[in-house]
């Protein structure tokens, strides 16, 4: 048994497993990551980087819209939305007859 030469997890408290608390840097990371995938969703890639923006924004506010919300990630729900918004319309014009979006 490897858990029986002295290597628990439970003797080093400062390490968090896999249920740790959602208001550490963890939100902050998905809240910025988010943040540049929402950027860069304006300038490519935006049907696959806009919801991948929503996504990361969401688990940074903690899977709620209650309570206070971090601000890089209520932006990049924001515009992950009008990113995926955006490049729905520009598919469903780029498939019709005609030259231009309308």
């Amino acid at each position: 048994m490897m858990a029986s030469f002295g290597h628990g997890t439970r003797r080093h408290p400062r390490t968090r497993g896999r249920t740790g608390s959602r208001s550490g840097p963890d939100s902050a990371t998905l809240g910025i990551i988010g943040l540049i995938c929402a950027v860069a969703g304006f300038f490519v890639l935006g049907i696959v980087l806009g919801p991948v923006a929503i996504v990361c924004g969401w688990l940074a506010m903690g899977r709620s819209w209650a309570g206070p919300r971090p601000v890089p990630a209520l932006v990049a729900v924001v515009l992950g939305a009008i990113d995926t918004l955006l490049a729905i319309i520009f598919l469903a014009g780029a498939t019709t007859p005609g030259y231009g979006m309308f």
